[in-house]
């Protein structure tokens, strides 16, 4: 074991199980409301969550982002893709500029956008762009490995660190977002060995792919899954051979929120192919996380059933940035709502917490 592996494996250990106390006085808090009893269903339950992961029943959701990791990947060689390679780079930059769906949406939502080079193929820059570039994108998973277990190593750790010091900043809640082209590929070739369920299965159109193209898709995979033989039993084994920079990023912001008390938001099919990883590596650590809606991607229900997790929105949603995630900010503000402002019970147990401030 390497020592950025043997990094992560101490930061994995110092994550700690959510707040039963806190959900069992947020419990008791819903039901002394002047409603009846769940009659707000997941949003009840996704509050009861946050306050055992911010170990408060005073939630707080003041300040919201979403962390949109961007990379490209090798794999786009093989014609698995609509769109070139070069997309990843004008997107990320556009991040940047306010011009994508997911700024669209987080600037309704009352969120800011953090855009991530982690590996995007050419340099790029940008207003608030954070750049943590490993690679010049993965290699072509079909030929080999798409990184290095010590690269995938380091993409986690910076993840958790970004969720570190966005919590220093005052984000209280974190959208999993992403960009790069091809990523639905390494997503589903992840998702594919984690679940022991056949590629054609777990691999859809992404950005639009014709017949032809989902063909060659999921050859490419079952290629790369024969040639790697990655292991199922070791997840980031399975990362650093057919995953992507992007995907392992996000594994990070995963563990990290549950290592900083943050409540992190499951996008779609990509963000969540991010998220099994993460419970492979530290299974407790799923309690931090909430789902926001079930991808169209043909994946998108197997993976949240795996992952225990309900989501708040079914909107045949698939375009990737964060935007499923964004799009149940304000839910669950409307939801705390309900849950803070109304005051027909009794406040002696709540003053023994403070909010997560």
């Amino acid at each position: 074991m390497d020592e950025l592996e043997q990094e992560l494996a101490e930061k994995i250990k110092e994550i700690k199980p959510v707040d039963q106390k806190a959900i069992e006085i947020a419990k008791k808090r819903w039901d002394s409301i002047a409603h009846p009893l769940h009659s707000l269903g997941l949003l009840e339950d996704a509050i009861v969550a946050i306050a055992g992961i911010q170990k408060t029943p005073q939630v707080v959701l003041n300040k919201k982002c979403v962390a949109a990791f961007c990379a490209d990947n090798g794999v786009v060689a093989q014609g698995v893709t609509q769109s070139g390679q070069e997309v990843t780079a004008i997107v990320t930059e556009n991040f940047c500029s306010g011009q994508t769906s997911v700024c669209a949406m987080a600037r309704a939502a009352g969120a800011d956008v953090i855009p991530v080079d982690i590996g995007v193929a050419r340099d790029v820059s940008g207003k608030g762009l954070r750049i943590h570039k490993i690679a010049y994108g993965t290699q072509d998973i079909t030929k080999g490995p798409a990184m290095t277990r010590e690269q995938a190593a380091d993409a986690i750790l910076y993840g958790m660190q970004l969720v570190k010091d966005l919590k220093e900043e005052g984000y209280r809640l974190i959208a999993t977002g992403e960009m790069g082209i091809g990523n639905t590929t390494t997503s589903s070739a992840i998702l594919s060995v984690l679940l022991d369920r056949p590629v054609v299965e777990m691999t859809g159109r992404g950005a639009g792919l014709s017949s032809e193209g989902l063909k060659r898709k999921v050859s490419a995979i079952e290629t790369a899954i024969q040639i790697n033989q990655p292991d199922p039993q070791d997840a980031l084994d399975v990362l650093h051979k057919v995953g992507g920079l992007d995907i392992a990023g996000l594994v990070g912001v995963f563990l990290g929120g549950a290592r900083e008390n943050i409540p992190i938001v499951i996008d779609g099919v990509i963000s969540a192919a991010a998220a099994m990883t993460a419970k492979k590596l530290c299974p407790s650590a799923a309690d931090y996380w909430i789902a926001a809606h079930v991808s169209k991607e043909p994946a998108g229900k197997i993976v949240l059933d795996a992952l225990e997790k309900r989501p708040m929105l079914t909107c045949d949603m698939c375009l990737g940035e964060g935007t499923g995630a964004v799009a149940a900010f304000p839910i669950l503000d409307i939801a705390n709502a309900v849950y803070s402002e109304m005051s027909t019970f009794s406040d002696i147990e709540m003053e023994a917490y403070q909010p997560l401030v």
